[in-house]
């Protein structure tokens, strides 16, 4: 069983820490993706000397279509794989296969689905992506799930909900009655759904509680629906779920949704968009969003952002960076996200420091209305 250590709380902000067999993730934390065994444009050696990533992503639905399976075991598992040496979560694949919903079939015992890559025809349960995981050896697995879209009905919610808390003990049932490949020991986390509706997210979250996986997530928001109504489940979902527990808010998001995150009671994030943003020229800065293609920066021979310590921002200046994008140099995509997962993991390393010492409320209402501008300016 995970042991996590909680070792403060400001209201329902919390930092504590747990260990894995490849490292100790202090929280809260917010976790690089990594889908097909690699983060996208930056190299591994900068993802530990200076982003500082305690703990990065994998996706089984991807990992299983390509390399394979077999592949991955071959080589030992995904850490040594991709040579990655700290803790690795792999998702499901669940929100992958429910998205691509023209080519899914889903079942009481499982969905079906054709590959986005060939068109082949495949089957997950429960069991399979339990096993899935395994050969894929990651520290953190995710249950099989079903991710309901937004808008969603309430009727289609409660047999969503129903048919993920099913499944929750076909994948606990496989968990226990399987064992880790390699050496080190793996953690299941269930997953919190029930769409916009509360009574269903209690329900899920008391069948899922009853389970005692070793982490919770939440899943089934950012899909769409208005911010507000995020924060407001969230707040609510969090105070169903287990203390001593991890808990993570999946897909999730913008700067300032994780520090709203934190302040209710959210350990862990992770999402695609800094990187995604950074490969199209927006970057994360403690003044907002900028746009690196923007004709301003032409001659703006000052670091992206003065506040900020990344390697990127230490050797480099804005009117290089637009350069690079605008000359559709590989080097751009690199420089510009190391940029923003630093600003991401400097942003919630501040929160934990933040917690620690009571003052995390203050610190988030001082520099919030910075970061959250949108000081994007389209290029001229």
């Amino acid at each position: 069983m995970l042991k996590f250590v909680l070792e403060a709380q400001e209201n329902k902000a919390r930092a504590g820490y747990f260990n894995t067999a490849h490292g100790v993730v202090q929280t809260p934390i917010f976790m690089p993706v990594g889908t097909q065994g690699t983060v996208k444009a930056v190299n591994p050696i900068q993802l530990v000397d200076d982003i500082k990533a305690q703990i990065i992503l994998g996706n089984t639905y991807h990992l299983y279509l390509r390399p394979g399976t077999a592949i991955i075991e071959e080589a030992g598992g995904l850490h040594k794989f991709m040579n990655w040496q700290r803790p690795i979560l792999t998702d499901s694949g669940g929100f992958q296969v429910f998205s691509l919903s023209e080519l899914r079939k889903l079942k009481k015992d499982g969905v079906e689905f054709r590959s986005h890559l060939d068109g082949s025809k495949h089957f997950f349960t429960p069991e399979k992506v339990i096993g899935i995981q395994r050969m894929i050896g990651s520290d953190i697995m995710m249950v099989l799930d079903e991710c309901t879209p937004f808008p969603c009905d309430y009727e289609y919610a409660k047999k969503s909900k129903e048919l993920t808390s099913a499944w929750a003990v076909s994948n606990k049932e496989a968990f226990e009655n399987t064992k880790p490949l390699y050496v080190h020991e793996q953690y299941l986390f269930g997953i919190v759904q029930g769409s916009v509706y509360k009574d269903l997210r209690e329900e899920s979250a008391s069948d899922l509680t009853k389970l005692n996986f070793d982490g919770y997530a939440i899943g089934g928001l950012a899909v769409g629906e208005p911010t507000e109504t995020m924060y407001e489940l969230v707040n609510f979902t969090t105070d169903l779920m287990p203390e001593q527990k991890p808990r993570y808010l999946m897909g999730v998001g913008r700067p300032e949704n994780i520090l709203e995150g934190i302040e209710r009671g959210i350990d862990m994030f992770d999402c695609v968009m800094p990187t995604r943003n950074a490969r199209n020229s927006y970057l994360f800065t403690s003044n907002g969003i900028l746009s690196m293609r923007n004709n301003k920066y032409k001659s703006d021979f000052s670091p992206v952002d003065d506040a900020c310590d990344c390697y990127t921002c230490k050797n480099f200046t804005r009117a290089y960076l637009r350069h690079l994008f605008i000359a559709k140099e590989i080097l751009a995509l690199e420089l510009a996200s190391v940029h923003n997962l630093h600003f991401y993991l400097k942003l919630v390393t501040e929160a934990r420091k933040n917690i620690l010492n009571g003052t995390f409320k203050t610190w988030k209402e001082s520099i919030l209305p910075k970061i959250s501008q949108q000081k994007t300016i389209m290029e001229n």
